[in-house]
C-alpha cells in the first residue's frame, strides 16, 4: 500500500486511437480502434508510444494494464493503412531503428499485465509476449499468421521460444494457426483464462496483488530478470548486487525494514 494518496485520476487520448487512464497507482493503456479490430496503423503506433512512455514516466503508475476495446486485442498490423506502421522509422533504408516501440523491446521495468479480451495476432501477440503477465479471455485467440502471407515473423520469432519453449513456439509461428485462450494456457503464454466478462476485474485483482510489493525492487527485480540472462553469470550476479544496493538505499526499503519489525503492513511511497 502506498502511505500517501496517489495523484488525481488521469484519462489521456492519444492519436484518437489509444487510451491511458490511470487510477490510483493503476495504469490502463487501451487499443481503442475497434472498428479495425484495433489493428496498428501509423497513428496508432504513435498513441501506442506516446502511451507507454507516460506510462514509464508517469511515478504514480505502479502497474500497468493493456486491453483493446470491442472484439479484439489487436489484429496486427494494418499494412492496408496510407500509413504503413512498419515503414515510417527514421534514417536510410539499412539504418533504421529496430527498437522502435513497446512491442519490440521498449524497456519498461514496471510490472505490464496483458487483459487479452479477443483476437490476439501479430503485432499484438509480440506485444503481449513482452508483457509481464497475461489474464485471458475465455474468447481469446491468439497467433501469428505472417507465415501464411509469406512474410517472416522477426521479434516474435526471437521471444516466443524463449517464453514458451521451443515446439509450441514453432507450432505458432511456422504453421500461422491460431490456438485457443486454452490452449494458450497449456503452453505457458497465458497465466490465467477467465470468464470474459470477468476480464478486467481479473487484471485489476492481479494489479492490487502487485501492489503489496515495494514497487523500486519490482523493477530492480524485473531489470535484473531481463538483462541478466544476456550476460554472463558473474557480470550478472555483480549487476544484481548493484541493484540491490539502490534499491536498498530507498526510503521504502527502511519502510519494508521498519514495518517488519513492527509487524504491520508496509506503506510503500515508491521512492
Amino acid at each position: 500500500m502506498s502511505d500517501e494518496a496517489p495523484g488525481p485520476d488521469v484519462r489521456v487520448r492519444f492519436a484518437d486511437r489509444v487510451r491511458y487512464e490511470r487510477t490510483g497507482h493503476v495504469a490502463t493503456i487501451t487499443y481503442d480502434r475497434p472498428d479495425k479490430l484495433n489493428a496498428i496503423d501509423g497513428a496508432m503506433r504513435d498513441g501506442l508510444n506516446e502511451a507507454f512512455a507516460r506510462l514509464s514516466a508517469d511515478d504514480e503508475a505502479w502497474v500497468g494494464i493493456v486491453t483493446g476495446a470491442g472484439r479484439a486485442f489487436s489484429a496486427g498490423a494494418d499494412f492496408g493503412s496510407e500509413r504503413n506502421p512498419a515503414g515510417e522509422f527514421p534514417g536510410s533504408f539499412w539504418e533504421r531503428p529496430t527498437v522502435n516501440s513497446f512491442e519490440s523491446g521498449w524497456e519498461l521495468h514496471k510490472p505490464v499485465i496483458a487483459a487479452v479480451n479477443g483476437l490476439c495476432l501479430g503485432y499484438g501477440l509480440t506485444l503481449v509476449t513482452w508483457c509481464d503477465f497475461v489474464v485471458a479471455s475465455d474468447r481469446a485467440t491468439f497467433g501469428y499468421p505472417e507465415v501464411k502471407l509469406g512474410v517472416p515473423t522477426i521479434v516474435g520469432a526471437l521471444r516466443l521460444p524463449q517464453r514458451i519453449g521451443w515446439q509450441p513456439a514453432m507450432e505458432l509461428l511456422l504453421t500461422g494457426e491460431t490456438v485457443s485462450a486454452a490452449r494458450a494456457k497449456e503452453i505457458g503464454l497465458a497465466l490465467q483464462v477467465v470468464e470474459h466478462d470477468d476480464l478486467l476485474p481479473a487484471a485489476g485483482r492481479l494489479a492490487d496483488r502487485l501492489l503489496a510489493g515495494a514497487p523500486l525492487a519490482q523493477r530492480a527485480i524485473k531489470e535484473v530478470a531481463r538483462r541478466g540472462p544476456e550476460m554472463s553469470q558473474t557480470d550478472a550476479i555483480r549487476f544484481g548486487e548493484t541493484m540491490r544496493r539502490v534499491a536498498g538505499a530507498t526510503e521504502d526499503a527502511q519502510e519494508g525494514a521498519a514495518a517488519a519489525r513492527e509487524k504491520r503492513p508496509p506503506r510503500w511511497q515508491g521512492r
